[in-house]
């Protein structure tokens, strides 16, 4: 009868340009009988190629020198995997099972060839045979690091920190206005208001395959680019059938006491649920939500399905597919908390001696991707992304409350449920139409939607002498709820045509690409305020039990409802609209001056305009900006020897100002107000990049990188010189830079292959940098004017460092793994990651930075499979659980302005893969 052999090659992507082939050869042989397996044909359908062995077992085929494993399995046979390395000989041995190896027909297996882009070797041959520098991760990687989420993926590159309690991410000192996102290479919106891009937590490690991290420009990339882009690509499955279901549980320590663990009563278990606003909300108290906390189950849980299958055709066509659906929630409460500020001598003032946060987070993702592969020269792909997430949390601060004057014992608290829908439409397609040209395209149809629905907030008084709390009644807006949407909508392109020059086989002179990428997007954001202005503050009320004061029988005589336009029982809300088109085309010209040295030279012309439509409790306004940009870029490499790569990259970009920043929209926190600035314009970057690679053996890497940054105008947020130290963005200055170095290193210390391999690996990269700005209050107030007022600033230094950057940045991992032959499997990381003390914001009137101190994490994480069908994984994080601090650095010493512990993090997951 007849059986098929099968060899599994993992092999990377081409990168940029043209990738060479290696010649592999040796011997099949029975492992039982120790005999060759002579004349056996075979081919590998993937690479078009042909062989056989000979009478004596000997075989010689030839294949791209980013294969990294080989996994031979024959029905009857014992499956034999084995990492290529450097060797370029390989004899193979199967061992049989049950059957007789008689029985066993070898005159026509078959050798299939697979790309598994995820695996770490892989990614290291993309990053050394790209033309620009870049660095990736991937979904083994992931796994090892026991990381759940894109922005943890990204926190664990050189020179990446992670701002705390967000899924925002700062690259070489540069934060969220400087970075830009990509799905598959196609531009994704913001799901907040007030950042430029979305929250990369949002995407789970489910649908993720790798992530890139482009530090350097190309003309291929969006221009608003300072720090990095990053490009997400989403999974895609080629192999035979296959599903997996997944479940697991979180707690964290803080939150083990469910009598503390108290959240905002309205949002479900799930994160789907939205609170409208009532009908006739000025006519009575007809809120849906009660006031009063109520208790939750702080622990967590995790449930996952995947699967997928790809079909070949008799014509030579293709078709596979993979979906996904996962959930996940975690509950989280901060605590040991203090919170205070400073006045403008940089004394501290006595304010919230209490701090304390629960939180409920869920997370819920569907992808389906789709490919169609007409031939090996036409491929067509379809991806549609789900994303649900809600964040829950209910903050109290207890203390000095400065908006009532009173004593020790007041109390603010503030419920949040914020919830963000995030649907992802894509379709790309890649043709080849000769050995010398080749056209790919891809276009998508984002849609997101913000809601932060029944915001509750409320400050009481405490009188000692009757040991009672009052509600505060100073100002209306001390009690409110609060109702925020954001819809957005975009739409993006991307065209390039590529035609080879000087083709000689798998190598080629040069190239010239050509292209044209246009994005446009409208964001609508509406808010309402509704206060509830107590007007019977000598009442006293039970913290716990403010639903019997706020009620519709003591509406009118206890308290009234107002919002800030409102006319006869009819209000209108504080509104803004935003609208941005960007029109690109570009053009790349590669040029090989031999096979060691090559470069790019790219030129990109930009259009963008920018349309802001406002009406606030500031003003009603308008305003527009219009430029266009010619932006040049050049990468260029030396290929030293086949380990040694010297990179040198240069690149001219800009950076926007977002839609929130430029309307004169108002946000109140607990302890900050900001608002926009309509005269806010664009910075400009200068970036260049020195960088040496050395890639020791397959899966190692050794690398340290120079860079600096020249930026033309900056924008910052400062405060306002003014009595209510409100906020708002400028461009602070002429001038500021950012200069570094950053050094990775990936070595396997412990390396035996055979039927069970056993590895140890060490994994290290860090970032030194240094950030200075100029900041001026005469620019500020020269440039800020609009509807007959300026903006005010004074600032306490004349120069100052970037906000979010670190001097200092490093994460080191340790790695034990091992495979049994019957699909048994240990993997065990202990994982590190530090950072020292970054800026949150520039000091004002005197007063010193508000500095985020530096501390370090430390997380365990065990991965195993008893079978080739059940998983077990484990993950304790955060388990030094260091007080985080923010301070304000004053000439008398520094003042802890915000301290607290966020509790160590456990999670356990079981998977069974049918």
């Amino acid at each position: 009868m007849k059986k098929n052999l099968t060899l599994l090659f993992a092999l990377a992507t081409t990168g940029l340009f043209a990738q060479s082939n290696i010649e592999i050869k040796g011997k099949l042989y029975n492992q039982l009988t120790n005999t060759v397996l002579a004349d056996t044909k075979f081919k590998i359908e993937d690479l078009g190629l042909e062989a056989k062995t000979n009478s004596e077992g000997n075989y010689t085929i030839e294949i791209s020198e980013d294969a990294y494993e080989v996994e031979l399995s024959v029905e009857g046979f014992e499956k034999v995997k084995q990492l290529l390395g450097e060797q370029t000989t390989l004899n193979i041995y199967l061992k049989p099972e049950e059957i007789k190896s008689e029985d066993i027909d070898l005159s026509t297996a078959t050798i299939t060839v697979q790309r598994n882009k995820a695996a770490e070797a892989n990614l290291l041959n993309m990053q050394k045979k790209s033309t620009q520098i870049v660095e990736n991760i991937g979904q083994v990687e992931m796994d090892r690091k026991g990381i759940s989420d894109a922005a943890g993926a990204v926190a664990k590159m050189s020179g990446v920190t992670k701002q705390e309690g967000t899924g925002n991410v700062f690259v070489r000192g540069l934060g969220d206005r400087y970075n830009s996102t990509s799905l598959n290479g196609l531009p994704i919106p913001s799901e907040n208001p007030g950042n430029k891009n979305i929250k990369l937590d949002l995407f789970s490690t489910d649908i993720i395959e790798y992530i890139s991290m482009y530090k350097t420009y190309s003309s291929q990339i969006n221009a608003d680019f300072g720090g990095a882009n990053v490009d997400i690509t989403s999974k895609r499955y080629d192999g035979k059938g296959f599903f997996q279901v997944g479940l697991g549980t979180s707690i964290n320590s803080n939150a083990l006491d469910n009598k503390a663990y108290k959240l905002q009563e309205g949002p479900n278990y799930f994160g789907f649920k939205t609170t409208k606003i009532p009908t006739n909300v000025l006519g009575g108290y007809n809120f849906e939500n009660s006031l009063n906390p109520v208790g939750r189950p702080s622990v967590g849980g995790s449930f996952n399905l995947k699967g997928g299958k790809s079909y070949r055709f008799n014509n030579g066509s293709k078709f596979g597919f993979f979906a996904s659906a996962a959930f996940d929630s975690n509950g989280e409460r901060l605590q040991d908390g203090v919170a205070r500020t400073v006045d403008a001598h940089g004394n501290g003032v006595k304010d919230f001696h209490t701090f304390t946060s629960n939180k409920y987070n869920t997370n819920t993702t569907g992808l389906i991707n789709l490919f169609y592969d007409i031939n090996p020269d036409h491929k067509l792909r379809a991806n549609s992304i789900l994303i649900n997430n809600s964040s829950q949390s209910l903050n109290e601060y207890n203390g000095y409350v400065r908006d009532i004057n009173e004593n020790e014992n007041g109390l603010v608290r503030r419920g949040t449920y914020e919830r963000n829908t995030l649907l992802i439409n894509q379709l790309l397609g890649e043709h080849k139409f000769s050995e010398r040209s080749d056209f790919n395209w891809g276009i998508s149809y984002n849609t997101i939607k913000n809601e932060m629905p029944d915001r509750i907030q409320n400050t009481l008084r405490y009188a000692e002498n009757d040991e009672q709390y009052y509600l505060a009644n100073q100002d209306a807006s001390l009690s409110h709820r609060y109702f925020q949407e954001l819809k957005e909508d975009e739409m993006a392109a991307n065209l390039a045509y590529s035609l080879k020059l000087g083709v000689d086989g798998y190598a080629y002179k040069a190239k010239l690409t050509v292209g044209y990428q246009g994005r446009y997007k409208e964001r609508n954001l509406e808010a309402n305020q509704f206060n509830l202005k107590v007007n019977k503050g000598d009442l006293a009320v039970d913290p716990n039990n403010l639903d019997g004061f706020f009620n519709q029988a003591n509406y009118g005589s206890h308290f009234l409802i107002s919002t800030f336009d409102s006319y006869n029982g009819s209000y209108r809300p504080q509104e803004y609209s935003g609208e941005q088109t960007i029109n690109a085309g570009f053009a790349e010209l590669e040029y090989h001056f031999s096979d060691r040295f090559m470069a790019i030279v790219g030129l990109r012309g930009e259009h963008i305009n920018q349309l802001v439509d406002w009406r606030t409790a500031l003003s009603q306004g308008k305003n527009e900006f219009d430029q266009f940009e010619i932006l040049p870029s050049l990468a260029m490499r030396y290929k030293v020897n086949d380990k040694n790569n010297l990179r040198f990259a240069a690149s001219k970009t800009y950076t926007l100002p977002q839609f929130k920043e430029r309307a004169m929209f108002v946000y109140e926190d607990v302890t900050e107000i900001e608002r926009g600035n309509p005269m806010l314009y664009a910075s400009t970057n200068y970036n260049a990049d020195l960088k040496l690679e050395w890639f020791p053996k397959q899966g190692e890497i050794l690398s340290v990188a120079a860079f600096g940054k020249y930026i033309v105008d900056p924008i910052n947020k400062v405060t306002i010189a003014s009595s209510a130290n409100d906020q708002s963005y400028a461009n602070t200055g002429d001038w500021g830079y950012a200069i570094g170095v950053e050094v990775e290193a990936r070595k396997a210390i412990i390396d035996n292959k055979g039927l069970n391999p056993e590895q140890v690996t060490i994994g290290l990269n860090a970032a030194y940098m240094q950030t200075k700005q100029e900041l001026n209050d005469d620019k500020v107030f020269k440039e800020t004017y609009f509807n007959g007022g300026r903006i005010n600033t004074n600032f306490t230094f004349n120069e100052d460092s970037f906000t979010g950057a670190s001097d200092l940045v490093l994460n080191a991992d340790i790695s034990y793994s091992k495979k049994w032959e019957k699909g048994g499997s240990i993997l065990a990381t202990v994982a590190y990651n530090y950072f020292s003390d970054r800026l949150y914001s520039l000091g004002t009137e005197t007063r010193g930075n508000q500095v985020d101190k530096g501390f370090g994490t430390l997380d365990f994480i065990l991965r195993t499979k008893l079978d080739k069908n059940i998983g077990i994984n484990l993950a304790a994080k955060n388990l030094l659980n260091p007080v985080i601090r923010r301070v304000q650095d004053n000439l008398n010493g520094a003042v802890d302005i915000l301290s607290y512990k966020r509790g160590m993090n456990f999670s356990l997951g079981l998977n069974y893969q049918f």
